[in-house]
């Protein structure tokens, strides 16, 4: 049973509660292992992410806590590093690879923030929604060259909003060649369950038909709840732990 978890936010960048208070939360849950992974500073959007200052604050909170709370948990100074964050990653434990934006014409849309905000993305690409999940997936499948990630983040984001037909051949194409990029470095793929935990989802990301293709080409997986509350933490892990195994995934921890 996994008792671990290294997807998770704090109030240093978007998430609602300080790291103390999750620390505190974990050992109740009796976790064994919790990482950090602030949002690493991209510098056209500083709204969700940590600032550079924020960032020196955030590691040197995340190792004061180490210190504070060995024999009692194990913790980690983790990073998402999105595909345009600008800061070095080479003060932390790991490194999650994410793709947040597409950029088109020198703006950076998001599929991550707002419907809206995907709406526009899509409209800069001449109103073709496929154009812009081929634009994604081809950063998407070069995320781990581009941050060094130890952990493949949300592979489909752009699904989060329901705009995206899963089942459009060009959609699946994109997808699927992203995945066998990313199936040769040896990565795992997060399932993760923020999505759900905030009611966007009713399934994590990956969708099945990509964990089925994962588990078919002997891909690993790591469970994350992408927390940004201490109320998430693990967030319906037993459940998709079992449906992991039920698909021949094999599930790692760090």
């Amino acid at each position: 049973m996994i008792r671990s978890d290294f997807h998770v936010h704090t109030c240093f960048c978007d998430g609602r509660d300080s790291p103390e208070e999750i620390v505190l939360t974990a050992i109740s849950l009796g976790m064994k292992k919790l990482g950090f992974s602030g949002h690493a500073h991209t510098p056209f959007d500083e709204e969700a992410c940590m600032s550079v200052d924020e960032t020196r604050s955030y590691v040197d909170e995340i190792f004061r806590l180490k210190a504070k709370y060995a024999g009692k948990i194990e913790i980690l100074c983790g990073t998402e590093q999105d595909y345009y964050s600008d800061t070095a990653t080479n003060s932390y434990d790991y490194v999650i690879g994410s793709v947040h934006y597409v950029e088109i014409g020198g703006k950076y849309f998001s599929v991550d923030d707002t419907p809206e905000i995907l709406e526009a993305g899509i409209r800069a690409c001449g109103g073709d929604e496929y154009v812009l999940s081929e634009r994604y997936f081809a950063l998407v499948s070069d995320v781990v060259n581009r941050t060094g990630a130890d952990i493949i983040g949300h592979f489909d984001l752009i699904t989060k909003f329901g705009r995206i037909d899963e089942d459009n051949p060009r959609y699946i194409d994109a997808a699927l060649s992203a995945a066998d990029t990313l199936l040769k470095t040896g990565k795992p793929f997060e399932i993760n369950t923020g999505a759900i935990s905030r009611g966007y989802k009713s399934f994590p990301y990956p969708s099945l038909r990509i964990l089925k293709y994962i588990a078919e080409r002997g891909g690993s997986v790591i469970l994350s709840s992408d927390s940004h509350s201490k109320n998430t933490l693990m967030f319906k892990f037993t459940e998709y732990e079992a449906m992991a195994e039920s698909l021949g995934l094999k599930v790692i921890e760090l």
